[in-house]
């Protein structure tokens, strides 16, 4: 059972509150709703889903989960490794941007807070870049945080700043959204439990649909997300 000072840590670093700018990215979303994707509760709840499913619990949540048991373990190399990865995929200008800013952002809030020990810090500031999920990865192993709740704290983050942009962007109503979160639960969980137990080879970023959104929506006339 995971302790009260544990959970009131992960609530805090998976809250839309950090000030790290997760608010201010859609990571395709905006693009899905100016090609009408999505336009109403059904196809946020598809587009939502599926991109967990193909995308997230195959790529990011695995990266996140070895990056945890990296930091933990204190293996600077898995590390470097992993978190060249997550910024190699990032297969567009905008998505990198993304993931870089977040995790800069990130990484200066840990070293602020004083919440990781010197060890910690070495291997998340050796890094060229510091992509997001490294950032995290350092957080929540850093306060003994369980790496099961740490998981499902992260795709709840991501599914709720998803449904976050459609409440306002689609637009639905804050009950929709709190409905479609809900609906979303069960997903999740199948994500956390998918990013468990992949194997190496059978981790894939592997989305070409959502990388040419992303491409069309770096050149979209009007645009309130930054991806």
């Amino acid at each position: 059972m995971i302790a009260a000072a544990q959970l009131l840590h992960l609530l805090q670093f998976a809250s839309p509150q950090l000030p790290i700018g997760a608010y201010s990215y859609s990571q395709g979303l905006e693009a899905a709703l100016e090609g009408g994707i999505v336009h109403d509760a059904a196809t946020a709840k598809a587009w939502i889903a599926r991109q967990l499913h193909e995308v997230v619990a195959r790529w990011e949540a695995p990266l996140c989960w070895r990056l945890m048991e990296a930091f933990t373990g204190r293996d600077a190399q898995a590390v470097t490794e992993l978190s060249e990865k997550a910024i190699a995929s990032r297969d567009t200008a905008e998505f990198r941007a993304e993931s870089v800013q977040m995790g800069f952002s990130l990484a200066r809030l840990i070293a602020e807070l004083g919440i990781a020990d010197e060890g910690a810090l070495a291997m998340l500031n050796a890094q060229g870049e510091v992509p997001l999920v490294s950032a995290y990865a350092c957080a929540v192993s850093s306060l003994g945080i369980p790496h099961e709740e740490a998981l499902l704290a992260m795709l709840f983050a991501w599914v709720e700043n998803q449904v976050l942009v459609c409440v306002k962007s689609v637009p639905l109503g804050q009950v929709a959204g709190q409905r479609l979160l809900l609906a979303l639960q069960p997903e999740i969980e199948a994500a956390a439990l998918c990013a468990q137990s992949l194997a190496e080879h059978e981790l894939s970023n592997w989305s070409p649909g959502l990388s040419l959104l992303s491409m069309r929506h770096e050149v979209q006339y009007s645009r309130v997300y930054r991806s």
